[in-house]
C-alpha cells in the first residue's frame, strides 16, 4: 500500500502544470490517503485526527522539522493560506525531526507557541507518516483532495501566491462538480497559546551585555522588541519597539519588530538582526528612532553575488539574518541563517555583500571562504584579528572564518562535513559532538563558550586547547534550576554573551536570562528591580486563531458590577468615509465562562447587547469580527478582529449595570 500510494500521489510542481491536463487530472487524486498511525502525540486538538473525519476537507500536510530555517519560512506562509481558506482548507504538520531534541513532544509544544503555529501538528519521530508519503526532504508540502485523496507532494519552500493559485482553481473546480463536496464547517482546536510564562520575556533568542555602558540588550524575541536594563542593578533602562508584531520604523513606542533576534553594538547605534521581517534594523539609543538598514520586508529567494557590494540595500530581499557582530575595522557580520552565509554590512558606505559560504546548505570546511558551504549560521562572535567565530546549527558545529588567512575551518562538532553527525559528546576535535548549536562568544582570557542549544548545555573550549567541555548545565536533558555547576539547568538556550567575568544565557524556552559568574560558577536568573516596566500594553497582545485571521485581544481590567441583566455596549468608530459592510454579517460571539456562548450581528458602531451578570465573579469572552468597507465599494472589504476578555465581580456594592467595548479601527494601509 506505501509504495501504491507514493506512485499515485502525483509529484506536480506547483504553478507549472502541464497545458496538456485536464482540471480533473489536476485537482482529483486517484488512492484514498492512508489513515494517521495510532499513538502518535497531537498538539493543537483535543483528540487524534482521522482522515476520515477530516473528508470534505483540503488538507495540507506540511512536513517540517523545527531547527530548519527553510521549515520556519514556510510558517507565515500556511498562516496567510490558513487566513484565506478559512473555510476550505486544513493545515496539519507533520514534525518528523532531524534531532533527537527535536522529537520530544514537549520540546515540539514549546517550537508551536513559540512561533505561532495554529494548526494541528502531529509529532511524527518515527517517520512513520513521513514513510507512507514518500518524503525525502524538508520541508516537503502533500495536498489531500476533499475526497481524501492525495494529489501533489512537492518539495522546497512554496511562495503563498502560488499556493494561492492552486488552492483558488481547486475550490472552483470542487465547488462547481457539487457545492456540497467542500466542508466549509471549521475544524475544532485547541490551540497551544503561549499564555503567561510567568516571567517578563516570552522565549528570549539573544542577549548582549556591554560592559563599557553597564547595558545588558535583550532580544525578548516573542514580544517583538528589544529590553535594555542595567548590567548591574537590572533596573528596566528602556524598551525599544511596541510589542506589536510588524513591520515599521519610527520611535521605540510605535516601531514594529518581528522575532528579533542578535544584536550588536556601537556606541549609543544597536544593530539588530530581524528575523522573520528578513532586515536589518538600527536603533539610536539616545534619538529613541529606528530606522531600517537592509532589506525591504520580504523574504528573498534568491542570494547576491559573492563579495560584490550592493549599495542599495534597502532594495533587497534578505533570508532570515539571525545574528550581527561589529569587528574591529567597524565592518558588521550578519549572520544570514536563511541562504547560509555570512554577509558584510558596511555602515560608513551603505554596501551589503555575501563574505562567507556560496549558498549550498552543506558542511565543507578547509577550502576559501567563497567555496566554504555552511548551514544556517545562527551566533557570531568576532574574536579580533580578523577571526570570526559563528555557530553553524544545522551542521552543530562551531566554525571559524579567518578572513586574513581566507580560510574556513571547524573548531568544535563533527570534521566529516556531515550534516547528521551530532551528538552530546565531550572532548578533542574530531570526536567531541554538539547539537544544534545557536550562541557562541569569549571571554577576555580567550575561552570559547557555547550555548549547546539542543542539548540544553553550556560548554567550553579552553584558550588554547581544541578540546570541548561541558561546565552547566551538566544534566543536560533540560531544565530549570539555578545553582552551582552540578545543579544549574538551562532549557534550549539560545544566546550567550560575556562582560566583566560572567556569562549572560538566553535561556529562551525557560523564558529568562540567566548569569553565571563564571569565578565561584554559580548560576543565577536575573531578576529585573522593576519589572512592572516589561508588562506589555494589553492592547498590543495578540492571539491568531487556528483558521481565522489575526486577532488582538484587550484584556479589561475587573468590572465590578451589580447582579442583573444588563448590557454590553459597542462604541466602534471606522476611519472617516468608511462604513460596516451591508453585504456580510459582522459578528460578535459572547462566550461565558461556562463555554455557553450567543452571536449578535453588528449593525451599528455604537449597540448594546443583553448580557447577564451574575452574583460574584465571572469573565465573558467578546470575539469580534467587523466587515468595512468605503461608500460605494462593498466588493472591497477589509475585516477588523478583536477578541475581548472581560472578568467581572458582581454585588451589592455597585449599581452599574454594564461594560463598553471601545475600538477606533485604524485606516486601511492600501
Amino acid at each position: 500500500m506505501k509504495k501504491l500510494m507514493i506512485l499515485l500521489l502525483l509529484l506536480l510542481a506547483f504553478g507549472s502544470i502541464a497545458s496538456a491536463q485536464t482540471p480533473k487530472e489536476r485537482f482529483e487524486g486517484q488512492s484514498p490517503a492512508p489513515e494517521f498511525p495510532a499513538g502518535l502525540d497531537w498538539i493543537n486538538v483535543e483528540n487524534p485526527l482521522t482522515m476520515q473525519g477530516l473528508l470534505g476537507k483540503i488538507v495540507i500536510f506540511d512536513f517540517w522539522t523545527y531547527g530548519c530555517i527553510n521549515c520556519l519560512h514556510i510558517i507565515p506562509i500556511l498562516e496567510q493560506v490558513e487566513q484565506k481558506y478559512a473555510e476550505e482548507v486544513v493545515v496539519i504538520g507533520v514534525h518528523s525531526a532531524k534531532f533527537e531534541n527535536e522529537g520530544e513532544t514537549e520540546n515540539l509544544r514549546q517550537i508551536v507557541q513559540r512561533y505561532g503555529v495554529h494548526h494541528p501538528v502531529v509529532n511524527d519521530n518515527q517517520f512513520a507518516i513521513w514513510n507512507t508519503y514518500g518524503v525525502r526532504a524538508w520541508p516537503t508540502t502533500v495536498i489531500i483532495d476533499p475526497l481524501g485523496r492525495g494529489v501533489i507532494r512537492q518539495s522546497g519552500e512554496i511562495p503563498f501566491q502560488t499556493f494561492d493559485n492552486y488552492l483558488s482553481a481547486m475550490v472552483a473546480y470542487y465547488d462547481e462538480l457539487d457545492p456540497n463536496i467542500i466542508d466549509r464547517q471549521p475544524l475544532e482546536l485547541a490551540l497551544e497559546g503561549a499564555g503567561d510564562p510567568g516571567t517578563p520575556l516570552l522565549f528570549p533568542g539573544k542577549v548582549l551585555a556591554d560592559e563599557a555602558s553597564s547595558r545588558l540588550f535583550i532580544a525578548d524575541s516573542s514580544h517583538n522588541r528589544i529590553v535594555i536594563a542595567d548590567l548591574e542593578s537590572h533596573a528596566v533602562l528602556d524598551i525599544i519597539g511596541s510589542s506589536r508584531r510588524g513591520f515599521a520604523d519610527g520611535d521605540f513606542d510605535s516601531a514594529r519588530f518581528d522575532k528579533p533576534q542578535g544584536m550588536a553594538l556601537d556606541g549609543d547605534l544597536l544593530y539588530i538582526a530581524d528575523v522573520n521581517n528578513h532586515a536589518l534594523r538600527l536603533a539610536d539609543l539616545a534619538a529613541r528612532e529606528v530606522m531600517t538598514l537592509a532589506g525591504n520586508g520580504s523574504m528573498g529567494t534568491s542570494r547576491l553575488p559573492f563579495g560584490v557590494p550592493n549599495t542599495n540595500p534597502l532594495g533587497i530581499s534578505l533570508r532570515s539574518p539571525w545574528d550581527v557582530e561589529l569587528d574591529d575595522a567597524g565592518k558588521l557580520h550578519i549572520a544570514m541563517a536563511g541562504t547560509h552565509q555570512l554577509y558584510i554590512y558596511e555602515p560608513a558606505t551603505g554596501a551589503l555583500y555575501p563574505s562567507v559560504g556560496n549558498g549550498r546548505e552543506a558542511n565543507l570546511n578547509g577550502v576559501s571562504l567563497a567555496a566554504s558551504e555552511l548551514a544556517q549560521p545562527s551566533g557570531l562572535y568576532y574574536a579580533g584579528g580578523g577571526k570570526l567565530y559563528f555557530a553553524d546549527s544545522e551542521s552543530s558545529t562551531i566554525r571559524l572564518a579567518d578572513f586574513s588567512q581566507g580560510l574556513v575551518t571547524v573548531v568544535a562538532g563533527t570534521t566529516d562535513n556531515s550534516l547528521f553527525d551530532f551528538g552530546d559528546v565531550d572532548g578533542a576535535l574530531g570526536s567531541n559532538r554538539l547539537q544544534h548549536a545557536l550562541g557562541v562568544d569569549g571571554a577576555r582570557n580567550g575561552d570559547i563558550y557555547i550555548a549547546d542549544t539542543y542539548n540544553s548545555r553550556i560548554k567550553v573550549i579552553r584558550a588554547g586547547e581544541t578540546s570541548t567541555h561541558t561546565v552547566f548545565g551538566l544534566g543536560g536533558q533540560g531544565g530549570y534550576r539555578d545553582g552551582d555547576a552540578s545543579a544549574a539547568e538551562f532549557d534550549e538556550p539560545g544566546g550567550i554573551s560575556y562582560a566583566a567575568g560572567a556569562l549572560y544565557v538566553a535561556d529562551t524556552n525557560n523564558h529568562v536570562i540567566r548569569s553565571i559568574d563564571l569565578g565561584t560558577g554559580i548560576v543565577d536568573t536575573l531578576e529585573f528591580s522593576n519589572p512592572e516596566a516589561l508588562v506589555i500594553d494589553r492592547e498590543a497582545l495578540t492571539l491568531v486563531g487556528g483558521n481565522r485571521a489575526e486577532n488582538e485581544v484587550i484584556n479589561l481590567d475587573l468590572q465590578l458590577l451589580a447582579p442583573s441583566n444588563g448590557s454590553l455596549d459597542l462604541s466602534f468608530i471606522l476611519p472617516d468615509d468608511y462604513k460596516i459592510n451591508p453585504l456580510i454579517d459582522s459578528l460578535l460571539e459572547l462566550t461565558a465562562h461556562d463555554g455557553m456562548s450567543t452571536s449578535f450581528t453588528i449593525e451599528d458602531l455604537n449597540q448594546s447587547m443583553p448580557i447577564v451578570f451574575s452574583e460574584g465573579k465571572g469573565k465573558y469572552t467578546a470575539d469580534l469580527t467587523l466587515y468595512y468597507c468605503r461608500e460605494g465599494e462593498e466588493a472591497l472589504c477589509f475585516i477588523e478582529t478583536r477578541t475581548w476578555a472581560i472578568p467581572y465581580e458582581a454585588g451589592d456594592f455597585s449599581d452599574r449595570t454594564s461594560v463598553t467595548l471601545y475600538l477606533n479601527v485604524p485606516a486601511p494601509n492600501l
